[in-house]
């Protein structure tokens, strides 16, 4: 049995571990959401997660296994009726078990609770696998681009990109 809740404060640091092993580093090459070539250094770190708890627009969901250890998560802030999702992670080892689409359900879920009516997110624009996977999801490509940010608390770039804009409306 798995559990998709809200964390709080007390899960920053298996948070924090679970999402820098899922994106970089040697641990993020067993699944196909590895960043681990276009970025080096950390995807977040906990002084930053810490703070996502002050803003009550914020909530992080996970997902637990039946040791109550957390195996995937999903960062999600409300703002003017959109809801963003962002840092969708599932333990390297559990991709493509179908914990990335649960949890995108508990977002939409989630985006009716509080009166969303679009979901957003950004998507690097050379991970064409994960652009895919998201139209797949119902999200499609805005046409608009933002840059990657410059603080190296979210990584740095090995290469140049641009953070595509991708969007689903729900009913």
């Amino acid at each position: 049995m798995s559990y998709i809740t809200p964390s709080t404060l007390a899960d920053v640091h298996e948070l924090n571990s679970l999402i820098n092993s899922a994106y970089r580093g040697e641990s993020s090459k067993k699944g196909w959401t590895t960043e681990a070539h276009l970025l080096d250094g950390l995807r977040i770190d906990e002084p930053t997660l810490s703070s996502y708890f002050e803003d009550a627009n914020t909530n992080i969901l996970k997902y637990t296994d039946d040791n109550n250890e957390i195996q995937a998560c999903v960062y999600l802030k409300a703002e003017a009726g959109k809801l963003y999702i962002g840092m969708l992670t599932v333990n390297p080892e559990l991709q493509n078990s179908g914990i990335g689409r649960q949890l995108l359900e508990a977002s939409e879920q989630y985006a009716k609770t509080i009166n969303c009516h679009t979901l957003w997110m950004t998507v690097i624009n050379s991970r064409r696998e994960l652009i895919a996977y998201y139209e797949r999801k119902g999200f499609q490509k805005t046409g608009e681009e933002k840059p990657f940010p410059t603080d190296p608390v979210f990584g740095i770039q090995k290469e140049p990109f641009v953070l595509l804009v991708m969007q689903k409306l729900i009913n």
